[in-house]
């Protein structure tokens, strides 16, 4: 595992059960257009897991992506802070858009540890701040 200022949060996660939440989701993704299932998990700070699958459309900009539909599972749950993201895919670690980094970036803090996992056991591990820097929040507003 390649890890960042990421790596002193760990001991906090139980990065096994959050990897496994984003593995077991990817099944369940809806991608009959693409056929690339992204399954994620993230931990609230209530030390819930809630995981998301991507959910496409044919009306491709109305496509869920996998990292938001977790954290809107989080947020419907009543969580407000986000403590780690694991992201799976299927072939090499792969990470997430520009629109799922601004969410997690709503909820997590920029030392928030996102795992990348991709087909085996490949994975690389970045700190929120390392995906997005210059992150666009409510200092802003």
């Amino acid at each position: 595992m390649r890890s960042g200022r990421a790596a002193s949060r760990q001991a906090k996660v139980d990065w096994a059960a959050l990897i496994q939440g984003a593995r077991e989701v990817r099944e369940r993704a809806y991608a009959p257009y693409s056929r690339f299932k992204v399954g994620a998990a993230v931990l609230g700070e209530s030390g819930r897991i809630y995981v998301g699958c991507n959910v496409e459309n044919s009306s491709y900009g109305l496509t869920v992506c996998a990292e938001r539909n977790a954290a809107a599972q989080a947020v419907a749950a009543g969580e407000k802070k986000l403590l780690a993201c694991a992201i799976a895919a299927g072939g090499k670690p792969c990470p997430p858009c520009g629109m799922c980094r601004q969410v997690l970036a709503e909820f997590g803090d920029p030392a928030m540890p996102v795992v990348l996992l991709g087909g085996g056991k490949a994975r690389i591990i970045h700190a929120l701040s390392d995906l997005l820097p210059h992150a666009f929040d409510k200092t802003f507003l």
